[in-house]
């Protein structure tokens, strides 16, 4: 019975050895230093040469791509064709390739030319494909000397190992650069969704004041000069400053937004600039500012008026100086993003009065957009509404059909003091509260319910106007529906033709007006 070779020291290096593999592939080193830094260990500490890994290329052709022991012209020289050679013949087959000693083996090729022919009598040339779910991905490959064929086998084994270990992490590596290329491909696609939603053709309203304030910021987008976007509350002040960014050179930067008033004094400043670790209770770690987070984009500073005196003094410096100095902070940080500036206060008041610093209103001043109130652009109110109609229809998962011809009057005839906010508002109500996809008069809030809202001369508030008003709305309605037929009319609201007749002459309606 043959005698067994007693286990050398060589084993327990083994294990050391995919010990420090395990830590390498497991760290957080880049892929190629951390495949080199495979091959080194493998020469140096397993009396190994020349270590190469070789992955296929698109034109059928396999080259080394990782080397250690090799020069840079010997690698360049390290080509094959798929099925040439022992590394082409690995890639093909999937299978390990074993040379005891290189010399006496044809298909050896040799082709970077690194070895001497004094060499090759007594080494041996292993040759493992690296598999990734049963698909050749690559090679690794070593020269060592040929001791005797227990220790081939050895290094046989060993490199199919590390091979396999190499596999995951390619496939990691893989895997990880596909989630990376989906989320970009993702955020660019979202990129160009708000390029489009917020472009300035597609702020709704046909009036000519808001046609100006369309061709104000095609002009200013392209430009880097700062601009203040003034108006009352709820007009679309955002909506202007979201146009400015998408349509300008910078739309594939963030777009910081800061809403000032809503804020605590005390942080504001931490907010805007950033702070530094330490740099008050609770400061835990050093944090950027909305400036920084806007590096080369655009900050939208919403109810700017709000600011206080002491931060009016450092976001003037951030407009002269183009930079910024954190809470605790030892020294200034350049900062490159564009300015957006909104407000509803009379700022040349507030200048007057002292409670704005007037060389921060010029620096701000520099292109002002007027966004003009609701009731300046009546012609828009119906364009709003229907646009709000389809959105919350949606929302809502509703069919919505249309407004009433009532609820258009009480529409246009309201002052509209929350301007377009108000509009939304009242819409998104109204779908909520609408059983036949139609919006009644009586789906607007109680503010719109009155006798010149509803085209009634009688008396605003009496019972005998609001009623009447609402059953004109119901006849007029089910006509609509019924193209005109006082018999389907009567049908639709569960009356006779005669009933109905009687109710519609009595509030002024001639049946034939609705004919289709």
């Amino acid at each position: 019975m043959p005698s067994r070779r007693p286990h050398s020291g060589n084993d327990n290096l083994q294990v050391a050895v995919l010990h420090e593999f395990g830590e390498i592939l497991g760290s957080t080193a880049e892929f190629e230093e951390a495949l080199y830094e495979i091959l080194r260990l493998l020469c140096d500490r397993m009396e190994m040469r020349l270590g190469t890994l070789s992955l296929p290329r698109e034109d059928s052709e396999v080259s080394i791509d990782i080397a250690y022991g090799l020069s840079k012209s010997e690698i360049k020289r390290g080509r094959y064709k798929i099925g040439e050679g022992i590394t082409g013949r690995v890639i093909e087959s999937g299978k390990p390739v074993i040379v005891p000693r290189i010399s006496g083996e044809p298909l050896f090729l040799d082709r970077t030319g690194a070895r001497a022919e004094t060499e090759k009598s007594q080494t041996s040339f292993i040759c493992v494909p690296i598999l990734l779910q049963r698909l050749v991905v690559g090679t690794l490959s070593v020269d060592c000397p040929y001791v005797d064929d227990t220790r081939l086998g050895e290094n046989v084994r060993l490199l199919s190992v590390v091979a396999a270990m190499v596999a995951q992490y390619v496939g990691s590596r893989r895997r990880a650069r596909q989630e990376r290329a989906s989320l970009l491909d993702e955020n660019q696609r979202l990129k160009g969704e708000l390029r489009e939603r917020f472009h300035p053709s597609n702020i709704v309203g046909n009036s000519r004041p808001m046609q100006d304030v369309s061709d104000m910021i095609g002009k200013v987008a392209a430009s880097d000069a700062t601009v203040i976007v003034r108006g009352e509350s709820g007009t679309g002040k955002e909506l202007v400053a979201d146009a400015i960014h998408y349509a300008s050179l910078r739309a594939a930067h963030p777009l910081v937004k800061v809403h000032i008033a809503s804020l605590p004094e005390s942080l504001i400043e931490s907010e805007l600039f950033g702070h530094e670790k330490g740099a008050f209770t609770g400061a835990t770690e050093a944090r950027k500012g909305r400036f920084e987070r806007a590096e080369g984009g655009t900050i939208f500073l919403d109810e700017i008026g709000e600011l206080s005196p002491s931060v009016q003094v450092k976001l003037l410096r951030v407009l002269q100086m183009k930079e910024i100095e954190r809470l605790g902070g030892s020294g200034p940080i350049p900062v490159d993003a564009r300015v957006v500036a909104a407000t509803n206060v009379d700022l040349e008041l507030a200048v007057k009065e002292g409670r704005f610093r007037g060389d921060l209103f010029y620096r701000l001043d520099i292109f002002p957009i007027y966004v003009p109130p609701l009731r300046e652009r009546k012609s828009d109110i119906l364009l709003l509404a229907d646009t709000f109609l389809e959105k919350y229809a949606r929302k809502h998962t509703k069919e919505m059909k249309r407004i009433s011809t009532p609820a258009i009057d009480m529409l246009m005839s309201y002052h509209w003091p929350g301007n377009v906010r108000e509009l939304e508002n009242c819409l998104e109500r109204a779908t909520i509260l609408s059983a036949d996809g139609v919006v009644h008069g009586h789906h607007l809030p109680p503010t719109l319910q009155t006798a010149a809202a509803s085209g009634t001369s009688l008396l605003s508030g009496s019972f005998e106007t609001m009623m009447g008003a609402y059953e004109r709305e119901i006849l007029v309605e089910a006509l609509k529906n019924a193209r005109g037929s006082v018999a389907k009319a009567a049908r639709l609201l569960g009356t006779t033709p005669r009933i109905f007749t009687y109710r519609a002459r009595k509030r002024d309606i001639d049946p034939k007006q609705y004919k289709g």
